[in-house]
This record gives C-alpha cells, structure tokens and sequence, in this order.
C-alpha cells in the first residue's frame, strides 16, 4: 500500500513558537492583532491535533504514513541519481 505524506509534525512546532513567541510579542499593542494572532495559533494546534487523529486512524487501518520535510520529495533513496 502506498504511504500517505504527512507534514513532520515539527513545522506545526516552528510554525508555533514563531507566532508564540516573536508574532504575539511584535502586536502586543494591538488588541485586534493579538486576537488574530491567538486566533491563528488555535487553528494550528487543532490542525496538528487534526493530524494526529489522521495519523492514529492511518495506524489502525495498516496504512503506512510518512512524515515530509518538504513537497520536493523524490521517492528514492538517498545517493541514487538514476
């Protein structure tokens, strides 16, 4: 059965700690920003939620899941150039 690509979960991570730390910090004057700002990391933690249900569902059918860094995925060993 083919594997079904996934996100790693660790951009939802960065992705996070970014708007966290550095996004909510930068509108801290801004009450309709920070509201935004919060709004956005919920539905980031809830997608990361999401895909973790996915992932568990995936697990208990037997369909192999695998984590990608990036779209620009080649289905190929590393090392192979043929």
């Amino acid at each position: 059965m083919e594997q079904l690509p996934l996100p790693s979960p660790i951009h939802y991570e960065l992705i996070l700690q970014l708007l966290e730390r550095q996004t909510m910090s930068a509108a801290s004057n801004n009450p309709e920003l920070r509201h935004q700002v919060n709004q956005l990391i919920i539905t980031l933690r809830k997608a990361a939620a999401q895909q973790k249900q996915l992932e568990e569902t995936c697990q208990a059918s037997s369909v192999p899941v695998e984590h990608r860094w990036s779209i620009n995925h080649h289905n190929q060993p590393i090392g192979r150039s043929d």
